[in-house]
């Protein structure tokens, strides 16, 4: 999470210049080369600010924040990364693709699929010393999800201050329709299993995510209390994979089914024919 130092302004110019390579890229759909020589190693404050000044452009433009999601919940790629905590981006109105539904083509620059447990709150979550009784009774359900995860970074070449300026390399989602509740199901238990055109890309459970997806949510509950952006009644929150993430090409087809909850797919849409072909 942002460390304890006051925050970074949005107005500041290596803000508005890490900002606009990213939202450049994203509009252009040319990914852009890392951005963290623009942002100190390890300023994470000053990543968390490019991050809002984008979701806040966003905004402007008619969207709605409608929920966060939590990244790095894995501990290799933490390792990996070098960071011992996940991060969070948010989850705005157009990301929301329909169970089974067709991402088009073109829609995302260089998308990943992976599988994992979304919560839906029915209370909001304002106290930063939550505890995970707090989630549990302030979540409404939980369903399978897929988490479209994206960079505006060309090649994923990204550390901690890349991912997270980049809105936690936020892209689309997908909710199952299956709703369950919290008493009904043991998410540290939960397997998962998610295909890729009908053969397995990835495997995991509800452990694989700091220990269950519900520590996930907890993290993210107390630190956006701390920021002062607490969680709040309809958000959603997807905490984080319970396996490896799958590239995704045009055309591909993604299923996951997450035991003691239900299953979840969508698709993507194939590339455009050429124009000028023969028609044979």
């Amino acid at each position: 999470m942002p460390d304890a130092t006051p925050p970074v302004s949005e107005s500041s110019t290596s803000v508005k210049e890490v900002a606009d390579l990213l939202a450049d890229a994203a509009a252009s759909g040319k990914p852009c080369p890392p951005v963290r020589g623009l942002i100190s190693a390890g300023d994470v404050n000053t990543a968390y600010a490019v991050q809002r000044l984008n979701n806040a452009r966003r905004l402007a433009e008619g969207h709605r924040l409608v929920g966060r999601k939590i990244g790095l919940t894995s501990e290799a790629v933490q390792r990996q990364l070098g960071v011992d905590q996940p991060d969070f981006g948010a989850l705005l109105s157009d990301m929301v693709v329909p169970q089974d539904g067709q991402v088009p083509f073109g829609r995302l620059l260089q998308p990943k699929v992976e599988a994992e447990v979304a919560l839906v709150l029915s209370t909001d979550l304002p106290d930063a010393d939550c505890t995970i009784d707090d989630v549990i009774t302030a979540t409404e359900y939980a369903v399978p999800a897929l988490e479209i995860v994206d960079s505006r970074i060309a090649d994923w070449d990204i550390t901690f201050v890349d991912t997270v300026a980049d809105n936690a390399s936020s892209g689309l989602y997908v909710l199952g329709e299956q709703r369950v509740r919290l008493d009904e199901v043991d998410l540290a238990t939960v397997s998962m299993s998610m295909s890729k055109n009908g053969d397995v890309a990835s495997e995991g459970t509800g452990a694989a995510c700091l220990g269950s997806p519900l520590n996930a949510a907890l993290w993210l509950a107390r630190t956006l209390a701390e920021l002062g952006d607490p969680l709040k009644a309809g958000d959603v929150v997807l905490t984080g994979a319970l396996g490896p993430m799958a590239v995704a090409a045009p055309g591909d087809v993604f299923a996951a089914s997450i035991s003691q909850l239900g299953d979840v797919s969508v698709r993507f849409a194939p590339e455009p024919a050429s124009e000028g072909g023969s028609g044979e």
